[in-house]
C-alpha cells in the first residue's frame, strides 16, 4: 500500500522567523503520528530555519525549485547539493507557475515581464535528473491550464508533459519520483477539481507511467493531487484510487488547516485501504 503523503508549498510566503514558528506548531502537532508523510517547502530564505524548527519530527523538508548544474556561473540558481546541505529531501519540479503559467494571473505579469517563469519541458526534465542523481526526491508537477481543458486536450498536455519530463529516467529510480497532477486553471482559484474527474486524470498518468516504466514500478509511484485543495475537499479527493495525498498551497500556511488535510490523507487510505 502506497503511504500518503502531503506537501505545504508555501510558495513567496513566511519570513525564516514565520517559518519556524509554523514548523514548531506542525512538529507538536504530528507528534507520534505515522499514518502520513508530511513536508513542507518553504522560500529558499527560510530553509534552514525551518530545518531547525523541525530537527527530531517526522516533517520532512523540501525545496519548491533547484537548478539542474553543480555549480558554476549561474547567479540566482540553488543546487541539488546546497539543498541536501541544508536537510532537504524533497524538490518540487515544473510547478506551473515555474513554467509561467498561472490560474489566477497577476495582470502586472505580461509580455517580457513573464519570461522570468522560464521552465519547459526540457528544464524540467534535466531538474528531475539531477535530483535522482543527488538523492533527492523529486515531485514532478504536470496540468492543463482552462483554454486546454475546454478545448479537450487535457489527456494530451498531460500526458505529454510527463513523458518529457520522465524522459532518461530509469526504472530503477521511478519510485523515488512523485508526480503532483495540478489542474492550473484550480491554482490559487478556490476552484478545485471535480474528484471524480481528478481521479479519472490521475488513473490516466498512473497507465502512462505503467508504459513508461512498467506496470509494477506505477503501482509503487506516490501520486498527489494540488489545485485549491482545503480540509474540507480533500477527503474526497484522497478518496479517489490513484491520489495519494496533496501539493497544498494556501492552506500549508496554517498549521490547523495543513494538520487536517494530512488527517484526511490517512483516513482516506483507511477507508479505501489504497
Amino acid at each position: 500500500m502506497r503511504k500518503p503523503l502531503v506537501v505545504g508549498n508555501w510558495k513567496m510566503n513566511k519570513t525564516a522567523g514565520e517559518a519556524a514558528s509554523l514548523c514548531a506548531e506542525l512538529k507538536t502537532s504530528l507528534h507520534g503520528a505515522t499514518g502520513a508523510d508530511a513536508a513542507v517547502c518553504p522560500p529558499f530564505t527560510a530553509l534552514a530555519a525551518a530545518r531547525n524548527a523541525i530537527a527530531g519530527s517526522q516533517v520532512g523538508l523540501g525545496a519548491q525549485d533547484v537548478f539542474w548544474k553543480a555549480k558554476g556561473a549561474y547567479t540566482g540558481g540553488i543546487s541539488c547539493q546546497m539543498l541536501l546541505d541544508l536537510g532537504c529531501r524533497y524538490v518540487i519540479v515544473g510547478h506551473s507557475e515555474r513554467r509561467g503559467r498561472f490560474g489566477k494571473p497577476d495582470p502586472e505579469m505580461q509580455g517580457e515581464l513573464m519570461s522570468v517563469f522560464g521552465d519547459n519541458d526540457a528544464t524540467v526534465n534535466r531538474k528531475a535528473l539531477a535530483c535522482l542523481e543527488s538523492g533527492l526526491f523529486p515531485i514532478v508537477c504536470v496540468g492543463e491550464n482552462l483554454d486546454e481543458r475546454e478545448k479537450g486536450l487535457t489527456d494530451t498536455i498531460v500526458s505529454s508533459q510527463l513523458a518529457a519530463a520522465l524522459q532518461g529516467i530509469p526504472e530503477s529510480s521511478a519510485a523515488a519520483v512523485t508526480i503532483a497532477y495540478e489542474p492550473v486553471w484550480a491554482i490559487g482559484t478556490g476552484i478545485a477539481c471535480e474528484p471524480d474527474e481528478a481521479g479519472r486524470v490521475c488513473g490516466l498518468i498512473r497507465k502512462c507511467l505503467a508504459a513508461i516504466f512498467s506496470p509494477e514500478a506505477a503501482r509503487e509511484m506516490r501520486m498527489l493531487y494540488g489545485g485549491s485543495i482545503t480540509p474540507e475537499n480533500s477527503l474526497s479527493l484522497m478518496q479517489q484510487p490513484d491520489i495519494d495525498g496533496g501539493l497544498v498551497g494556501g492552506a500549508s500556511l496554517q498549521a490547523a488547516s495543513f494538520m487536517a488535510i494530512i488527517e484526511a490523507a490517512v483516513k482516506a487510505k483507511e477507508t479505501t485501504g489504497g
